[in-house]
């Protein structure tokens, strides 16, 4: 046999290594053992070591961890990672088949349903076939750079299989470890003398957010893809169910529970052939996720600001167990609400140890009558905070009675009328200002990095009492705290600054108004555009806003007439923030350049945010009033005047197939 040249044996032992690595991870089929495996890898090893001209991005040698990293870098993702809506019986799996034919008449849809991996979300960038970036989730719009970790997982291709790649491909998935693995790591650990971790998820997040790669190299770390974001090129997939067989072309595993469902009564059947089978998987998994297997019919459904329309979670009830209600602590909220919590005897449930819960509110507790001393039962599903669900055992005789003050700075508690909660009326509660920061300063808020609890701690009291305070930190500010040196200060300095630019809809939100959450407060910025707008704005007019409606108002104009809070907001124009929304940009020569839209109904696939959204995306306009001038006029379930207003003006109008056609390219 003829003698082979270096670059001949490199190749030819990446491509043997890459074989085996799909044959152990996608095929679940291995060829050699594990010694003969790292005899492959150290000879690739020493060829790259003796011509290091040899060496290539996507060489399997690249997986072994070098140095230790010492941050990680925070990146967007292209597309938003959303979260998926949760059910817990039939009833709720029915309630959502028939929102799903709702939104699809005349169609029959069809699910795929697969187990839903309880790992780490993480979102892997392909270009050209070679991975180039690893992130984790984050909070759905912006996660970590770990790819320097993310290298050393043998179950992740480095490289796509075939031999015409995508230009571009991002492939989303679970990060886990085996349960058997899972024991392996605690077990060292333990021998060390170090606490081990509580479940398989929180070992591999740990495992995967490692700053030394090296120590994640020796973890056996998995990955399951289950989706993908930004594509560009490759095959095209009809269904989820074809990109699923796909994903093993591509060099990827994926779960082996998974099913097609013609009917919400096959996808029951199997939700209910598979409760309690998940203790004789080799990993754990948190439930199935079903999802509406045609990629056509996801468009149609769209999607809600936090997750899927055409999918979701398919949960099973919760682990329960019993302990005693030793006592009841209270907890205040950034807006003064008082939470009550229960102190229980520790009791290991669901892999960790529990020792508080979750009470909800004192309309809950009497619901429950509940009493200290009692034996209660307490339930976790997932990784949601533990709840108690009912009394096992009534032994206490002494209720749980709603605080008189404030625990945190004793002042006066009220309950409003019509509400059921319990709020400390003090605006300088210690508790409700450091919350208020933290959520002023958070990432959906001002986004201000560097600005947590810690900080807030060693700043709180004097130097910071509310937001406007933060604008008038300086340097010599910071380096009294025992957090700060001369660079750090000079980060938290220039991102506080960055935060003076953001738009009016990030500070609506960060000021923590009442009953304005993130979609309110950018509904409210792009109708009223300026700050000064909105101030002025009298209930009527603010109700006028689609999905406004009286509550809304009425904590608006209560928030804005409150004296500290004008207070506070000339603070912060004088502190130089931004107090207006930017005028969206459309694209010059979009397929809806020049065109007006009304929209009045509601439509049964997208949100009126989403709707005007995508109008401004394709370079049209969306307005709230009929005119000659107004191109079309959308009109979706239970329309308005606008309806009537348009067919008198001679304005043409959408259904909303229609308009749906007219936004597809």
């Amino acid at each position: 046999m003829a003698h082979r040249t270096p670059a001949a044996e490199a190749a030819a032992l990446r491509e043997e290594i890459r074989g085996h690595d799909r044959r152990y991870y996608v095929e679940n089929d291995p060829m050699i053992s594990d010694e003969e495996y790292d005899r492959l890898l150290k000879r690739l090893e020493a060829l790259e070591h003796e011509h290091p001209d040899l060496c290539v991005p996507d060489s399997p040698t690249r997986r072994v961890g070098g140095t230790a990293s010492t941050d990680f870098k925070s990146v967007v993702h292209s597309l938003p990672m959303l979260s998926l809506d949760n059910s817990y019986n039939a009833d709720d799996i029915r309630a959502w088949d028939e929102r799903v034919r709702k939104g699809l008449p005349g169609r029959a849809p069809v699910y795929s349903v697969e187990a839903k991996i309880d790992g780490l979300s993480l979102s892997l960038l392909y270009e050209d076939g070679v991975l180039t970036r690893g992130a984790t989730r984050g909070d759905g719009k912006r996660g970590e750079d770990v790819t320097p970790n993310v290298r050393t997982i043998r179950a992740i291709p480095l490289r796509l299989s075939g031999k015409r790649p995508p230009k571009r491909l991002e492939i989303r998935g679970e990060v886990y470890l085996e349960k058997a693995e899972f024991r392996r790591i605690n077990e060292e650990l333990k021998a060390a003398a170090k606490p081990p971790f509580v479940n398989p998820r929180n070992c591999a997040s740990g495992s995967l957010r490692q700053k030394d790669a090296r120590v994640t190299a020796r973890r056996r770390l998995r990955f399951f893809a289950h989706s993908f974001g930004l594509a560009r090129g490759g095959d095209a997939y009809a269904s989820h169910s074809e990109f699923l067989e796909g994903c093993a072309r591509l060099g990827f595993a994926v779960t082996e529970v998974r099913r097609t469902c013609g009917s919400v009564d096959e996808l029951l059947a199997f939700y209910e052939e598979f409760r309690g089978k998940q203790e004789s998987l080799p990993y754990e998994i948190d439930g199935l996720v079903a999802k509406v297997d045609s990629r056509d019919a996801q468009a149609v459904l769209g999607q809600t600001n936090k997750s899927p329309r055409w999918a979701m979670a398919l949960k099973y009830p919760g682990k329960q167990a019993t302990t005693l209600l030793k006592g009841v602590t209270f907890s205040v909220g950034r807006t003064g609400t008082i939470t009550p919590v229960a102190a229980l005897e520790p009791v290991f449930l669901s892999g960790v140890t529990i020792s508080s819960a979750s009470l909800h509110n004192f309309e809950e507790i009497e619901r429950l009558g509940v009493k200290l001393g009692d034996r209660v039962v307490i339930e976790r599903a997932g990784e949601v905070i533990p709840k108690v669900v009912k009394v096992a055992e009534h032994r206490g005789k002494k209720r749980v009675l709603p605080p008189k003050i404030c625990p945190e700075c004793s002042g006066p508690v009220v309950q409003e009328e019509g509400f059921v909660a319990f709020r400390c009326e003090n605006p300088a509660c210690p508790a409700q200002i450091k919350r208020a920061l933290l959520h002023f300063a958070s990432r959906d808020g001002l986004d201000i990095e560097g600005f947590g609890e810690a900080v807030v701690e060693q700043l709180g009291g004097e130097r910071v009492r509310d937001a406007a305070d933060i604008f008038t930190l300086t340097k010599a500010d910071l380096l009294t705290l025992e957090l700060f040196k001369d660079k750090k200060a000079e980060n938290l300095l220039a991102q506080i600054d960055g935060a003076r630019k953001r738009p009016l809809s990030r500070l609506l939100f960060a000021l923590g108004i009442p009953q304005v959450g993130e979609k309110t407060a950018r509904d409210l910025a792009a109708r009223f555009k300026t700050l000064d707008a909105l101030r002025a704005a009298d209930p009527e007019t603010l109700t006028r806003v689609p999905e406004i409606g009286p509550i809304v108002a009425k904590a608006l104009t209560g928030y804005f007439a409150q004296p500290s809070v004008q207070k506070l907001l000339e603070r912060l124009e004088q502190a130089g923030l931004n107090l207006d929304e930017p005028e969206d940009e459309a694209p010059a020569g979009g397929r809806l350049s020049g065109k007006t839209f009304v929209l009045t109904g509601e439509l049964s696939s997208m949100t009126r945010g989403e709707a005007e959204s995508e109008i401004r995306r394709r370079g049209g306009k969306a307005t709230g009033s009929v005119s000659k001038k107004t191109s079309f006029v959308v009109v979706g379930d239970a329309p308005g005047s606008k309806a009537k207003k348009a067919e008198k003006l001679g304005v043409p109008t959408l259904d909303e197939a229609a308009f749906k056609k007219l936004l597809t390219p």
